[in-house]
């Protein structure tokens, strides 16, 4: 058994690695950083391949599902993301399109591509990484959040699509709120509540195999994503606002 993780030498690409080997499948780690992914085989085990490669474009994406297409991949978990706040005018383009090139091209190019395979062999499971940020807009992180709620109906979408024609492999999407990894110290913001990683990873995989196609960790997060269905949408634009402000001032402050 082998599972398949983007984005898996650290945060919570690394803790469903770590969760998965313990359940007896060997792992294929794919990022950037070869140091990163290095360190991550050690920490899981030595029947731990890496491979180090940027995912953001087509040409990559194709790569790697060349590079293990024979190996017979049971489990893909596309995790490879990362976001960055502040106002959309502000922001680099350049760096605005990279997100959406790594959070939303790969996640839909390697969906497709391990997909057609799972089909044909009416096996096999695809966890997209989105996060609660799907169920609403989120100024001051608008490419962010759009991003994942990209990924968020994709998953639902593709999902049904499936379900439809009766086949057994599984696509679902994984929708986190603040989690204590290095993707908050990239954004420079602390969290009072950031969930343990390895603690996700645990709930993820276990409502994987339990085939929930929508995976949210927490009894607060499951609350406020129900809500925000009912919330108008100028009074979350406004409460999210003044959220992602506060953090802002907040990380300002810790410099």
């Amino acid at each position: 058994m082998i599972a398949l993780i983007t984005g898996g030498s650290s945060g919570i690409g690394l803790s469903i690695a770590k969760r998965l080997h313990q359940l007896g499948y060997d792992i294929i780690l794919v990022a950037r950083d070869i140091e990163k992914l290095e360190k991550a085989k050690k920490e899981i085990g030595e029947t731990t391949e890496v491979i180090a490669l940027d995912i953001s474009t087509l040409k990559s994406c194709k790569e790697l599902y060349k590079q293990v297409k024979e190996k017979d991949i049971d489990i893909v978990v596309n995790s490879a993301g990362f976001g960055m706040h502040g106002k959309f005018l502000e922001q680099n383009m350049e760096e605005q399109l990279d997100m959406i090139d790594l959070n939303v091209k790969s996640t839909q190019i390697l969906t497709k591509l391990f997909l057609q395979d799972f089909k044909e062999k009416n096996h096999g499971y695809i966890l997209n990484i989105a996060s609660t940020a799907a169920f609403s807009p989120g100024p001051l992180m608008a490419c962010y959040f759009a991003s994942k709620a990209y990924v968020l109906r994709l998953t639902e979408a593709i999902a049904e699509e499936i379900k439809q024609e009766k086949s057994r492999v599984y696509v679902g999407c994984l929708c986190p709120g603040p989690v204590d990894t290095h993707f908050n110290d990239k954004l420079g913001v602390k969290f009072a509540k950031a969930q343990n990683s390895d603690e996700l990873a645990a709930y993820a995989v276990q409502k994987m195999f339990q085939r929930k196609l929508v995976i949210i960790p927490t009894f607060n997060h499951k609350l406020n994503a129900f809500l925000n269905k009912f919330v108008p949408t100028k009074i979350l634009l406004k409460a999210n606002y003044n959220v992602q402000i506060k953090k802002i001032n907040n990380a300002k402050k810790n410099k």
